[in-house]
This record gives structure tokens, sequence and C-alpha cells, in this order.
């Protein structure tokens, strides 16, 4: 069964994607919940519009990403992270403490999604981790894990 999602779910997809699911799952959970809709062909057309209007948005806002990348050219975040004498981190940090520690230092609230680590991060070190602010805007990020 084929439905679009209306929002992101887990292992499953983003936000107006359209998935192949089990019938049950699809009539039973995500279409009761309106968490998905079935893909016929009215909702296809809706979700090109949907898309559609979504795409000019992002394109307006191509000038704020791309200032938002030049301001964080050549900065360093500094995350500060529970370690033990060996400099391993309790835990693994993720996008999450990312985007949390854009929005302390930099004042800057960016999607948990957008930020992409090249490898799991479980030792204190400087790490680089890329921002997908736009199709057209990817930047790199330095930070830097301190022991707490």
């Amino acid at each position: 069964m084929e439905i679009i999602l209306l929002k992101d779910i887990d292992n499953l997809g983003d936000k107006h994607e359209i998935v192949n699911v089990k019938p049950g799952y699809g009539r039973n959970y995500l279409i009761p919940q309106g968490l998905a809709v079935n893909a016929n062909a009215v909702n296809r057309k809706k979700l090109d519009a949907i898309i559609a209007e979504e795409d000019a948005k992002e394109a307006t806002r191509l000038d704020e990403y791309k200032a938002i990348a030049a301001r964080l050219e050549g900065q360093t975040l500094k995350i500060a992270v529970k370690a033990g004498t060996s400099g391993k981190i309790f835990g693994s940090v993720t996008n999450v403490q990312i985007a949390q520690a854009l929005k302390e230092n930099f004042d800057l609230e960016i999607e948990r999604k957008k930020i992409h680590l090249p490898e799991e991060i479980k030792e204190v070190g400087t790490y680089t981790a890329d921002l997908h602010l736009h199709k057209e805007v990817v930047t790199k990020v330095q930070f830097e894990l301190v022991q707490d």
C-alpha cells in the first residue's frame, strides 16, 4: 500500500515522502492517527503543489542560508562532555547536541536533520560536521569536544 507521509516517522520516512507499507499498518495506524494519507491521484497532485510551495519558500531563504554559512565559516564550537581519563566520552555526540550548541553559541536554530556527522563520535577531540542548509548551501562546522 502506497501512502504519503504527513509527518516525519522514524524508520519509515520523512514528511511528504511516498512510501510502501503493509496495508494493515497504513489503514489501522498511520491514516487514523493523521500521520499519512493514501497515495491516490488526487493526493499526489496536492503533494506536488505543496512541494512546489515549500521549494519556493526555501528559495526565498537562500540568502539567509548563505549568511549563516558565512557566519559559521572558520568558527569552532566547544561542546563540554563527560569523559573518562582515557578521553573516551560516556555515550556519543549526535546531531542533537550539535544543534543545541549552535543555538547556545551562535543563536542559530538549525534543524537536526540538516546536520550530518561523518562518523560516530565517542572520543574527546576536534571533528567536522556537514550542515545541509539548502540544496545549494552546504557548509562545514568544526566542533571540539572538551572534557567537562
